[in-house]
């Protein structure tokens, strides 16, 4: 006879909330799953451990006396409908929990190189004036008036911006998995990015399974938060200000390090009279449209009776068709440039090779193992 688990009928529903799935979703693995969760039958060790993976819950945590408390550590500002959002899922928990250690190991590596805080870091306030912010961030990063439209795609901007914000000391991760793991997709809808606050080793996460328009706006935005040194974890819904002081800041200091005031209103004259200046504008400054029609109701080139008119059919067509990126094809290397970053990984790589850091260590900090950490390493010629 098989033994069986005598595990919490509480724990089992705590893990399947916060997997975000019904019983029925798991009925067709486990068809005694509701009997389990009614404490009216057990699962054997082997079903247990399953389920674990099927629910992403960390096995140990099945056999507690009540449901742990699973907290982010980051301050929290996601809405939906003005609301604060509930409970994290498993994979926005294990992602900011993987980027925590990342950081943590980069200070102290830069620690231990005798890298000096970053001047920009908490450099401003919210008392300060978000057009200057979004200057100085411009001139810190050495871009030029007009950069974006010297890039022909959303795609190029990214990488652009990407760049240039880790040559400055930023550690940048695009990812729309966890980790390397393309079966554990991350959900636009429950987070857009973000943003870890150091003042040796700042790091910006960006959901790449979002849109690249909006992937380029939330970079911003996330570096809006290094430059008055606050963490936070944000969804900008539709790309619109939030409810939060703070947000309403970056949301400006954004807008304005990717579309200038002078900029547009000097490419306003031709864009306005194409079929869709919205859009036409959004591709030149390689952002969403949506932020392209907020500023212009902003410096009044249209009034809130055109904004509200493209504004409704712009959702229209946005609740019509959910965007999502894939984030598994193409070029595998290319995929981990972004999802690591080529900076944070010449940094363990190599000090696995002074034999600085254990191989498991750098592993599980990467996210490769063996032929494909070597294979990485030999990329990055370390």
């Amino acid at each position: 006879m098989m033994s069986r688990v005598a595990v919490k009928p509480s724990l089992l529903k705590w893990a399947r909330n916060r997997a975000r799935l019904e019983v029925r979703d798991l009925a067709a693995k486990f068809p005694k799953y509701g009997a389990w969760e009614q404490g009216e039958a057990q699962p054997t060790f082997k079903q247990l451990e399953s389920f674990a993976r099927a629910t992403a819950t960390p096995f140990g945590y099945l056999f507690l006396d009540e449901p742990p408390i699973e907290a982010l550590h980051i301050p929290d500002f996601r809405t939906i409908r003005s609301e604060a959002v509930g409970r994290p899922s498993p994979e926005l928990l294990e992602t900011v929990q993987l980027m925590q250690r990342r950081q943590d190991w980069m200070r102290d590596f830069l620690k231990e190189e005798g890298q000096r805080p970053l001047a920009f870091v908490g450099s401003s306030s919210l008392r300060s004036n978000p057009d200057d912010v979004a200057a100085t961030m411009r001139e810190t990063l050495g871009l030029r008036d007009g950069w974006a439209q010297r890039v022909t795609t959303w795609d190029a901007a990214r990488s652009f911006l990407r760049q240039a914000i880790e040559d400055v000391g930023v550690l940048v991760v695009i990812n729309g998995v966890v980790g390397n793991n393309t079966h554990r997709p991350l959900d636009p809808q429950e987070f857009r990015g973000f943003v870890l606050s150091d003042d040796l080793a700042p790091l910006v996460f960006v959901n790449g399974s979002d849109a690249k328009a909006a992937q380029v706006f939330t970079m911003a935005h996330e570096l809006a938060h290094v430059w008055i040194g606050q963490s936070a974890l944000f969804d900008l819904p539709h790309l619109l200000p939030g409810s939060a002081e703070v947000e309403r800041f970056c949301n400006k200091v954004a807008a304005e390090f990717l579309v200038p005031k002078a900029e547009l209103r000097e490419a306003w004259g031709d864009g306005r009279d194409t079929a869709d200046p919205f859009s036409a504008l959004a591709r030149q400054f390689k952002v969403s449209s949506v932020v392209i029609a907020l500023r212009a109701l902003e410096m009044g080139l249209i009034d809130r009776t055109h904004f509200i008119e493209f504004y409704d059919a712009h959702m229209a067509e946005f609740e019509g068709r959910r965007v999502t990126q894939k984030t598994a094809g193409g070029n595998f290397w290319k995929t981990q440039a972004f999802r690591v970053g080529d900076r944070f990984a010449r940094a363990v790589i190599g000090a696995t090779k002074e034999g600085r850091v254990l191989y498991r260590d750098a592993y599980a900090l990467l996210d490769l193992r063996g032929k494909t950490f070597d294979a990485y390493a030999k990329r990055l010629k370390l």
